[in-house]
């Protein structure tokens, strides 16, 4: 082949054109635009999603009347004090001195207010083995994590003199510390770890470190950018720690394997004898295409999550759409001016060891034509098998079971503070996380209203959503009540949720719901799960259309074929159903869980199965938009369709592979952390990635294709009307290919 001056156009080909002309202009406004997006991201500060505005329901409804009302609800604390046998009690004067030294220590470090001793409020189990006391964190609740430490080497240090009983502290300051150090940890973990993993994966891939590090420099830079812009839209839409981590995970999968497509496309050229200018203008005209119909589809995908109405849902969805569209534009104008620069010196640093193993013909790797090979000679059979075999994995997620998860479902026994909420949950059942009723009234005082709250008190016990003691606390003042009631079921969340309904749907219609102009919207840890559970199940359906109806459209304007179209929805299904089937089969069912950690949590984080898809859905269009434009540039060269799958499958494979393989091992990282829910997002994503790389695109796609032989690319003559996505020219002159339809194949 020549290196003829083939002319291309299109949005990719005329950016990359443009790049390699003025290249340091090119690198240079997209450094100025990093630099600005970060610098006034960073100076406008980030807005982050306040807690009253999470959820919508009963939870919602509740922070309202307390952020309106002006109360600063305070992070209370408890310090169980548990006989080790039987043979000691609270009535013993041991029990009661133990007692009154947490008491006197808690208080002597002045953190905390309002301490209550067990003897006051009866916080006392039935058998008398455990005591509760009880107090309030001074300070804001929210950083009341930050300061609690003084009062748990207080707690330990009365643990140290009275050996005979335990004594530990748990509550809202207590948890959250341990939970964010956990939480804190695990991503530094992941984010440290994901890095070199890439870059060490790259490395093999290309066997010289400039073009290792082109992809990941370029993925950094567009989170770097994010981060700024995140800053900025914090003031629309606000942000959080989790979208800002989803953002990381999303900007790197994506930012390396758009550059890695493009890299090796320009790579691939250069290799079959053209210059290097060539070699960029195809590989933009080609690979730039495939990456913004990619980009847009991953785009749209993300988009989905705003249609949730969950504060941080949207986060994250518009976190990661702005870092998808950063790494995007940047693959398009300033990897072709780096590519430019650099030119055969993107090959310097070649490492001795790692030389490019030989290829057959035009890049083409061995191991995937032998299995074209056998795909494309029973093509009926492959799909029957990788069907049937996907369906199979798939089916454990009929039975799917969400909830969000507890404590100790969270952390096992990896925690210290897991066992303590164990112990305070067997000894007084809910009591670690009750149900808050936040009462307002005109007047709180009113006799009419105090009977309702001694009714309400009362009727919590009998009609046993509760075992007690139900506490009220008033807000003179602001005219509002707070009602604590430890449910019956305590950390089981099925039967704390029907406790949970009894209150909402019996006690309080029949006692507080009499009282007229009374609010009293229930709150707390298994009415915020519930809660959640419906504003979830309510958007599934509106998610799930916007999805799949928006990349369906785009498939069918990018390739103007309406089964491209209908074969890329259904294969992306299959994937995230496969996905869903390993989760449940692993985290609910326990099949395997002990290879991960995960024993005994039973059911998957509530948010997983909806971030997942979104997800799955927008990453697998990465893998089927580069192979489907491939086979489709073949085609329209003069290849039979057989023909045309087989070099577009076998060319794409060692890029689909070494994308395949970084995404799947920076996703498996999160399967080795020690939140439950971080390890079911790693593994549902890097069991998805496997299958997408290996079942779909090696063997489903290629066997429906060649199946549907010239029916892939029926495109009718009544959508003839819609706009025409397909701009760029093949790098190569075009041999005509007439369709069933008689319509001429356009690129």
């Amino acid at each position: 082949m020549g290196n003829g001056d083939s002319r291309v156009r299109g949005l990719a080909a005329r950016a990359g054109g443009w790049s390699a002309r003025h290249r340091w202009a090119a690198v240079g406004i997209w450094m100025l635009f990093v630099v600005l997006a970060m610098g006034i991201g960073s100076a406008a500060g980030r807005v982050d999603v306040d807690e009253s505005d999470q959820l919508k329901g009963e939870t919602h409804t509740a922070a309202t009347i307390i952020d309106d009302a002006g109360i600063k609800e305070p992070a209370g604390e408890t310090v169980l004090i548990q006989s080790k046998d039987a043979s000691v009690t609270s009535t013993d004067s041991e029990f009661r001195a133990t007692v009154a030294a947490v008491v006197k220590a808690v208080e002597g470090t002045g953190r905390v207010t309002d301490v209550t001793s067990p003897y006051d409020t009866r916080t006392i189990s039935k058998d008398g083995r455990s005591a509760l006391v009880q107090f309030d964190m001074r300070g804001d609740a929210e950083t009341a994590g930050d300061r609690v430490e003084p009062v748990l080497k207080a707690v330990a240090g009365v643990q140290e003199d009275h050996g005979s009983l335990r004594i530990e502290e748990i509550g809202s300051a207590s948890m959250a510390k341990q939970y964010k150090d956990a939480f804190g940890n695990d991503f530094k973990k992941a984010e440290y770890s994901a890095l070199p993993v890439a870059f060490g994966i790259l490395l093999i891939a290309f066997g010289a470190l400039v073009a290792a590090l082109l992809p990941v420099a370029l993925a950094m830079t567009a989170i770097i950018a994010t981060m700024g812009l995140m800053g900025l839209v914090s003031h629309v839409q606000p942000m959080s720690d989790t979208a800002n981590s989803v953002m990381l995970l999303v900007g790197l999968a994506v930012g390396v394997d758009y550059c890695l497509f493009y890299l090796r496309r320009e790579r691939e050229e250069r290799e079959a004898g053209r210059d290097a200018g060539a070699a960029l203008r195809i590989a933009a005209a080609t690979s730039g295409r495939a990456i913004i119909v990619s980009g847009v589809t991953v785009c749209v995908a993300m988009a989905g999550m705003l249609f949730t109405g969950l504060a941080e849902f949207e986060a994250m969805g518009l976190a990661s759409l702005m870092v998808v569209a950063v790494a995007m534009v940047g693959s398009v104008t300033v990897l072709p001016a780096l590519l430019s620069l650099l030119g055969e010196r993107v090959e310097k640093g070649r490492i001795p060891f790692l030389r490019r193993r030989s290829r057959r013909g035009n890049g083409q790797s061995r191991f995937w034509t032998a299995v074209l090979r056998r795909v494309l000679a029973k093509p009926l059979v492959s799909v029957l098998v990788a069907t049937g075999a996907l369906l199979a994995i798939a089916a454990p997620a009929v039975g799917m079971k969400t909830e969000n998860l507890t404590l100790d479902q969270e952390f096992g026994n990896s925690l210290p503070i897991v066992g303590t909420y164990d112990r305070v949950n067997d000894a007084f059942p809910g009591g670690s996380e009750p149900a808050e009723v936040i009462v307002k009234a005109k007047d709180i005082n009113a006799p009419e209203m105090k009977q309702a709250l001694a009714d309400f008190k009362a009727q919590a016990v009998s009609s046993g959503a509760s075992r007690g003691p139900v506490d009220i606390k008033l807000h003179d003042a602001q005219n509002v009540a707070f009602v604590y009631v430890p449910l019956v079921g305590g950390s089981d969340q099925d039967k704390a949720a029907k406790s949970l309904e009894k209150l909402r749907d019996e006690v309080r219609p029949a006692t507080l719901g009499k009282v007229e102009g009374v609010q009293a919207p229930i709150t707390g840890q298994v009415a915020g799960s519930k809660d959640f559970n419906d504003q979830l199940l309510g958007s599934v359906v509106p998610v799930f259309a916007f999805v799949v109806v928006f990349a369906f459209l785009l498939m069918l304007l990018s390739f103007r074929s309406l089964t491209v179209a209908i074969t890329s929805i259904v294969l992306n299904l299959l994937s995230v159903g496969a996905a869903y089937g390993i989760l449940v089969a692993v985290f609910q069912h326990g099949w395997g869980a002990s290879l991960v950690g995960a024993e005994g949590v039973g059911a998957i984080v509530t948010w997983l199965p909806l971030f997942l898809f979104v997800i799955l859905f927008g990453l697998s269009m990465d893998y089927h938009v580069f192979v489907v434009s491939r086979i489709r540039e073949a085609r329209l060269r003069g290849r039979t369709t057989q023909d045309a799958i087989r070099h577009g499958v076998v060319t794409t494979a060692g890029v689909v592979t070494s994308a395949a393989v970084i995404m799947v091992a920076v996703f498996a990282i999160f399967g080795t952390l020690s939140m439950q829910s971080m390890k079911q997002m790693g593994v549902g994503l890097a069991a998805a990635v496997l299958i997408d790389a290996t079942v779909i695109r090696g063997v489903l796609l290629p066997a429906v294709m060649a199946l549907l032989g010239e029916r892939n690319w029926y495109f009718p003559k009544w959508l003839h009307r819609l706009p025409d996505l397909t701009h760029d020219e093949s790098p190569e002159p075009i041999t005509p290919a007439v369709t069933d339809e008689g319509e001429r194949l356009r690129v």
